[in-house]
Formats: C-alpha cells, structure tokens, sequence
C-alpha cells in the first residue's frame, strides 16, 4: 500500500494576473488593468491542487523561498490536501512569481524563477518515491538545477514501479534542446501542447510528430486548447472536442487541469477515451474562474458546471 498516489515534482510560484485589459503593454507606454488577482500559479502546483481537489493523495517535492509567496503556496496546497512536507523552504532567494496579462483568450507572461530555479535531484528523497505510485513532472525549462538529471529521476521511478508523466511546458528562451530519447523511454504519459509538442519534435502537424514519438511508447496527450485534445498510443490516435465554455475568464491552468482529470482517471485505470474526455471537461471547468485552480473549491460547483454549462453529468 502506498502512501500517495500521485509524487509531483516541479516549479512552485504565484501568479500575479491582470485582466479586463484592452491590449498588451507597449514598450515606453503604460496601460490600465481593471482586475487583479493573486493565486497559486507553476504548472506542477497546479496540477497537483487540482488532482488533490479530484480525491488523489497528493505528495509535493519543490522549493520555494521562507517568504510570504511560500507561505501562500503552501497554504494553498495544504487546502487542497496536497502534501508538502517535501518542499524545501530556501531563506536565501525569493520565491518564483509570473505576472500574467489575460486578454480574452490570450496570454503573456513574466516569470521570475527564484528558488526553482535551485531545485536538484539530491533534494528528492528515494523514500518519497517507494512511497508513491505516479510521479509526475512538469517544466523542464524553467528549472536549470534538475533539467539535466530528469532522464535520472524517471528512470529511477520506472526501476520503482511508479508510472510516470511528463509535461514539458514552455521554452522562454525558445531554444528547446530537450533530448526526448533521453527521457520519453521512461515515460508513461507525454503532456505537451500543440505548440510545444511542434517546438520539440521540429515538425509542422500532429500526424508528423505522432511518428516522432511512435518509437517511445509512451501514451501522447496533445493538449490543443479550444479545439480539444489528440491522444496517441500504440497506433490508436483519437481527437476529441473540447467542451466549449463560450465566456472565458482566462485560460490559466487549463492544460494543467486538463493533466490533472486525464491522470486522475488513468490511475483509476478508466480507458483511455474517459481519460481524454474527463481531462478535457476539468480543462474546460478551469476557465470559468481566474487562475487555475479557483474553478476547484468545491465538488458539488465542479458537478453543478459539468451539467449546466457543459451538458456532461460528472460523478467523479
């Protein structure tokens, strides 16, 4: 018996957000934003308060700095019962923060890494993975201190018996040099968006890049926003629509719901069209709120939004 069923391991910072902005700041110019919010923000931190939220027993390995921005992230994810005993609070730098600017559908972003930044192999215990059934990873880029040692760390999961997904999330610096032969052959499920997928495997379209990753075996979400989701194994390829929320707050975290709902449904072994489908509705239910996880305080609202905005009764 294990003691959490999903290990997290990845970048934790808050997102400061901007919304009802008419347009993206222009360099040497200063605009208006009518709406602020402060919120738990990274793609693993998310991910792991919404997969806690949907009933996973959720373990957190990452560092933050001993800082009011730590202390909100913990707080957070205390609250949605994720586990953080295994976040490592770093008085010498400050903890990572994004400043997103929402423009209806659009985004852009700044990112401070602070203690990320300084997340190595070393500070994730072997005992916090015998403890674990999955380990999930996300956002190789934005951690320079672990990047090199990930193909380590999945394949020491693999030796150990847990499944494993990996989200790679964005490049800032768009140079993308990831080498997936180093890593995707201990991966159980490959996370990328559309974008992101096309930036790592030089290709143009999914057919081409399906054949990239077709050697690793690995099961391919490909996380396509509005249109919905492509997923790949093993010669089966299936898109799906995405449940279509015509009044958008921001998309902050969608992809990272969207994670969250397909994982929580493999671990429970559903086939892999419930899967996609439930990964694509917790995507959906992400953009009703600011941020990505706000959307997940409370089960019955999560069933309430799945019946009456998208026509989907979810029972968890």
């Amino acid at each position: 018996m294990k003691n959490y069923d999903i290990l997290v391991v990845g970048e934790l910072n808050v997102d400061l957000i901007l919304n009802k902005i008419d347009m993206f700041p222009v360099l040497g110019q200063e605009i208006l934003a009518n709406e602020m919010t402060l919120t738990l923000g990274s793609s693993a931190a998310i991910f792991a308060s919404n997969a806690g939220f949907l009933g996973n027993r959720v373990a957190f390995a990452g560092k933050t700095g001993n800082d009011l921005f730590g202390d909100f992230i913990i707080e957070r994810l205390a609250s949605k019962t994720v586990d953080t005993t295994h976040v490592i609070r770093d008085p010498l730098v400050a903890t990572g923060a994004t400043i997103a600017f929402n423009i209806k559908e659009e985004r852009a972003a700044v990112t401070y890494q602070g203690a990320m930044a300084g997340l190595i192999l070393s500070d994730i215990p072997e005992g916090l993975l015998r403890q674990s059934r999955h380990l999930h990873f996300s956002s190789v880029f934005l951690q320079p201190g672990i990047r090199a040692d990930i193909p380590a760390l999945f394949e020491k999961a693999r030796q150990l018996g847990l499944t494993t997904s990996f989200d790679p999330q964005w490049d800032p610096l768009n140079q993308w040099d990831l080498d997936l032969d180093l890593i995707l052959p201990y991966v159980d499920i490959f996370l990328p968006n559309e974008s992101e997928l096309f930036k790592l495997t030089r290709t143009q379209t999914i057919e081409e890049a399906i054949e990239v990753l077709r050697p690793f075996g690995c099961i391919s979400v490909i996380k396509q926003g509005r249109k919905g989701s492509t997923i790949n194994y093993n010669g089966y390829t299936q898109f799906q629509r995405s449940f279509v929320n015509p009044d958008v707050v921001d998309s902050i975290g969608a992809g990272d719901s969207l994670a969250a709902g397909f994982i929580h449904e493999y671990l429970k072994d559903s086939p892999l069209e419930v899967c996609q489908n439930i990964g694509n509705l917790m995507g959906a239910i992400s953009t009703t709120a600011q941020g990505g996880t706000t959307a997940f305080e409370n089960l019955e609202q999560v069933r309430n939004l799945s019946l009456n905005k998208f026509g989907f009764r979810y029972d968890n």
